[in-house]
């Protein structure tokens, strides 16, 4: 299944959802997603980054597999499986994957450049 497809689903199985390579050993499920909602698995190869970057979404990630040094603003902390972190609006953050690793990302509102 497409992720575009995905606007009026409320019930998902993850075989259902076809995972989108990003290059450098990571790759993204769009899992569901409306306007206001977005919830995203990100699977990292070990030694993988996630670019520092900034956005103006709201961003919850659960550390659901691996373990991660995640870059926060200035802060630096290292994450393991069943650790949160938050990024604020337009907070600078990024992470590096110290062990094959999943992150299950929660944006509000929807980030429109993933449906691209």
């Amino acid at each position: 299944m497409n992720f575009k497809d995905l606007t009026n689903k409320t019930l998902i199985a993850d075989n259902d959802v076809d995972w989108e390579d990003l290059g450098a050993g990571v790759r993204r499920k769009i899992m569901a997603y409306d306007d206001k909602l977005m919830l995203v698995k990100v699977e990292f190869e070990k030694d993988s980054f996630g670019t520092i970057h900034n956005h103006p979404h709201l961003q919850l990630s659960y550390v659901a597999k691996g373990s991660f040094e995640v870059m926060m603003g200035d802060d630096k902390k290292i994450l393991n499986e069943g650790d949160v972190f938050f990024a604020p609006t337009m907070v600078f953050h990024g992470v590096l994957c110290l062990e094959p690793g999943l992150l299950i990302d929660v944006f509000n509102p929807h980030r429109e450049d993933f449906l691209k």
